[in-house]
């Protein structure tokens, strides 16, 4: 059974930085894809940053380019978003989510129905 665990939300000023993990069990990590997306009130989830440890393709959603860097730990089973320069704009509840052998060529574009299997939400607030 796979499961996703996220941590790491809290409460950052504009122009901070968080750190957020995804732990990942009970499926061959290295054959999956591992996707960070957010849901801010009132608006549709969105994927920012996904990598896959399949082909090790990433991605990202222009509104995070330069700020936010997706990683992988194949030999703990983990996924991290780093956040660097934090904007209220940033402010949402994000999960991590897992698809089987999902990669990100150039130019790709990433929604929530094209993963699986999903965590619970970490929330994430950015204060102006």
């Amino acid at each position: 059974e796979v499961q996703l665990q996220a941590s790491g939300g809290g409460l950052v000023q504009t122009g901070g930085s968080l750190r957020l993990s995804c732990a990942a069990s009970g499926f061959t990590f290295g054959e999956y894809a591992i996707g960070w997306f957010r849901q801010a009130p009132g608006k549709d989830r969105e994927g920012i940053s996904c990598i896959s440890n399949f082909d090790g393709t990433t991605y990202y959603v222009d509104s995070v380019k330069g700020r936010f860097t997706i990683s992988s730990d194949k030999r703990d089973n983990m996924v991290y978003l780093q956040m660097n320069n934090l904007k209220p704009e940033d402010t949402a509840v994000y999960y991590c989510a897992a698809e089987y052998r999902l990669t990100f060529p150039r130019g790709s574009l990433v929604r929530p129905r094209d993963f699986n299997s999903w965590g619970q939400g970490t929330l994430v607030t950015v204060s102006s």
